[in-house]
């Protein structure tokens, strides 16, 4: 009996997912909860399991096409279906055996699945491929560390992947890569022979005046340059749309303030060595910025039209830097954590991020976001406000100057802040109290470590 198994909402409003890679092959056996195939969503990569168990008759798509939520992602039989044969791709089988619940928008002869939504993950181990081929040996690019989307691009491009040394974590080749060596395989242009200049018609005896500017070609004689239409990743595109409409329709106000985070880098220097682990800096940030989301709550809110919408939990999105793209992990009721579970939240999450690992209920639903651009050198900045909420902080990277204490000068680490907010919902004057109650947090940790 083969049975259809479409594509389920693997998040919240999915409508379609791209394939970035089918774990069992079409003629080959599966179990069920065996993960089948990978798809990659507008922020994470995730494997699906198979519902049922028996042979996979038909692969609802190729490798790198999107399907649509409700389309058929694999069909899977039994031997019987087979007849006995070789499977192939064209092969029409019709579902048999009893009727299966229909979704509303479907026809009735297109049957569909009641499973609730299906979340998969990858581990460190999924990143190394290393399948035996039909004489069981492995290739060199199987045995390669590199994410399933990093090895489609390395094909859309035509990098061999065995031929990179990565610069990721343990070795591992990621997206900048894989860009790069398709750059250089881009730069290998084979130019013509060019003929030496005909001397005989050039005189050397006349002088040229100086207020003559010689002849300068813009490109080398001969040499070609061949421009590079590269598509953008399903995540860079997303990541696009989002900022351009919180761009289009939210007015940003930026203000700027510096922090003396003197006493700040002592309490984080303190903890870890009490705890035995590093704290990010994010992990703090958050703690300080609880009481003023609290006493100010209009910046953990949504205008939903002429209503503005205040959330009671506090879930703080954290802006994570990945090699596929600035993304933003959710600390869901980071108002209830300590330091120390924000700390291993936030590393859990940014772990995830970095390993497209996360569900995507992990990556949305934020109600107010920190961006630590100092982890990557970052100053003052002017964030873009994320769609559905009304602000964000930037925390820069502290470094040592002259400040005015007591009336005396001295050299303190000062730490830059940036804040966004929308102006339809939040005054200056507002904007001005909320940055002064988060300053006084930081600048002493005290005050929001004993809350």
């Amino acid at each position: 009996m083969a049975r259809e198994f479409l594509l389920p909402d693997i998040g919240e409003g999915l409508t379609e997912a791209e394939i970035v890679r089918w774990l069992v092959p079409e003629g080959q056996p599966v179990r069920a909860d065996q993960p089948i195939v990978e798809v990659e969503t507008d922020k994470a990569v995730v494997e699906i399991p198979s519902p049922y168990g028996g042979i996979v008759i038909r692969h609802g798509g190729a490798e790198g096409e999107t399907i649509a939520v409700g389309s058929v992602l694999v069909v899977i039989g039994d031997e019987s279906d087979t007849g006995g044969g070789p499977v192939t791709a064209d092969s029409d089988l019709v579902p048999s055996g009893p009727p299966l619940n229909r979704s509303p928008g479907l026809s009735e002869g297109q049957p569909t699945g009641s499973a609730a939504p299906i979340v998969g993950s990858l581990s460190e181990d999924a990143e190394v491929l290393a399948a035996p081929d039909e004489k069981g040996a492995v290739s060199a690019v199987e045995t390669v560390k590199a994410l399933p989307i990093v090895r489609k691009l390395a094909r859309d491009l035509g990098v061999d992947l065995a031929r990179i040394q990565g610069t990721g974590s343990e070795g591992r080749v990621i997206r900048e890569d894989v860009l790069a060596a398709a750059a250089t395989i881009g730069s290998e242009v084979v130019s013509e022979p060019v003929s030496a200049p005909d001397t005989e018609a050039v005189s050397v005896t006349e002088p040229q005046l100086e207020s003559e500017p010689a002849e300068v070609s813009p490109r080398p004689v001969g040499v070609t340059y061949d421009d590079e239409r590269r598509p953008m990743s399903r995540l860079r595109r997303t990541i696009a749309a989002n900022m351009s409409k919180s761009w289009a329709e939210i007015p940003h106000v930026t203000t700027f303030d510096d922090v003396d985070a003197t006493r700040l880098l002592e309490i984080r220097t303190a903890l870890g060595a009490r705890h035995g682990m590093k704290i990010p800096m994010e992990a703090l940030v958050v703690k300080a910025v609880i009481p003023a989301l609290q006493a100010h709550p209009e910046f953990n809110a949504t205008l939903d039209g002429d209503d503005l919408v205040m959330h009671g939990a506090h879930d703080i999105g954290i802006a994570v830097d990945s090699p596929e793209g600035l993304m933003v992990a959710v600390i869901a009721n980071a108002g209830n954590l300590g330091v120390i579970e924000l700390a291993t939240e936030v590393r859990r999450l940014g772990d995830g991020v970095k390993a497209r690992s996360l569900a995507p209920s992990e990556l949305s639903g934020q109600t107010f976001t920190v961006s630590n651009i100092g982890a990557v050198g970052g100053g003052h900045g002017t964030p873009i406000i994320p769609y559905g909420t009304t602000a964000i902080l930037s925390v820069g990277r502290a470094q040592e100057k002259v400040i005015v204490v007591g009336g005396e000068l001295a050299i303190a680490p000062v730490m830059p802040l940036s804040i966004s907010y929308d102006h339809r919902v939040i005054d200056g004057a507002q904007g001005r109290r909320f940055m002064a109650l988060v300053i006084e947090n930081l600048e002493e940790p005290a005050l929001f470590l004993a809350g």
